[in-house]
């Protein structure tokens, strides 16, 4: 009687094993871009939704490159209020890259104090040195070149494409991914390798070809105010009728 319970059991969780793997094949092999008529859609009612709720952020009011790479570096890990009063003593202390360059280190991590995460300001000043050296003290516009920097992610490359340099370039961090996994997903594994790809590629079809800096601050601001990871604001959604998570995000 013990084995054959033991042996239910261990297949019971063999069979459930099983499901979730299905599940799984079959999310991922459903993977596909939204439709044009679905990106008009969703573009429109968003950047409506930005123009009546986005936050008003200093960082949104310039397009210097510098600027957007300390913001961006800030904000990893790090809540909007934490970050406003340290983005404004920053510049007032280092107003470009080649004086953070130039700092002394110890300098630049007592600057930092308190946002933590204290290697974030060895790579922003490696970033800076790796500019003054190598880009007359400016940071390059192009992709490949802002990737070769230690420290800029596909995150931030695109964000300083698209923020600084107006360029159609997608992002993707935990607030978007999370956006538009319950939105043209809603089902499989949004942590999955192959789903991480799919919404990098759901996030580039939706970049405009204008308003490229509005819509990829809308999204950030969307993944932040409304789509939050805990307790959605599902009723007041302007993409409630479309979400494919929707009901289950509550």
């Amino acid at each position: 009687m013990v084995r054959s319970r033991k042996r239910e059991k261990s297949e019971a969780a063999a069979g459930r094993a099983r499901r979730r793997h299905r599940t799984r094949v079959r999310a991922q092999s459903d993977l596909v871009l939204p439709a044009a008529a679905e990106r008009r859609r969703f573009r429109a009612r968003l950047l409506a939704w930005y123009r009546r709720h986005g936050r008003d952020l200093p960082w949104r009011k310039t397009d210097d490159p510098y600027h957007i790479l300390v913001s961006e570096i800030m904000l990893q890990q790090t809540q909007v209020d934490r970050v406003l009063p340290k983005y404004a003593e920053w510049l007032g202390k280092y107003p470009s890259l080649r004086a953070l360059a130039d700092a002394p280190e110890h300098e630049v991590r007592d600057t930092w104090y308190p946002l933590g995460y204290n290697i974030r300001p060895k790579r922003l000043q490696s970033i800076a040195r790796e500019a003054v050296a190598n880009y007359g003290g400016s940071l390059p516009s192009d992709r490949d070149t802002l990737l070769s920097f230690q420290g800029i992610g596909e995150y931030t490359a695109g964000a300083i494409q698209s923020f600084a340099f107006g360029q159609r370039a997608a992002i993707l961090d935990t607030n978007v991914a999370r956006v538009l996994f319950r939105v043209f997903v809603g089902d499989g594994d949004p942590k999955a390798h192959a789903m991480k790809r799919h919404l990098w590629s759901v996030s580039e079809a939706l970049v405009p070809i204008r308003s490229v800096f509005d819509f990829n601050q809308a999204l950030m601001d969307f993944g932040a105010m409304v789509c939050v990871a805990r307790k959605p604001k599902c009723l007041v959604c302007p993409m409630r009728r479309d979400c494919r998570a929707y009901p289950v995000a509550r």
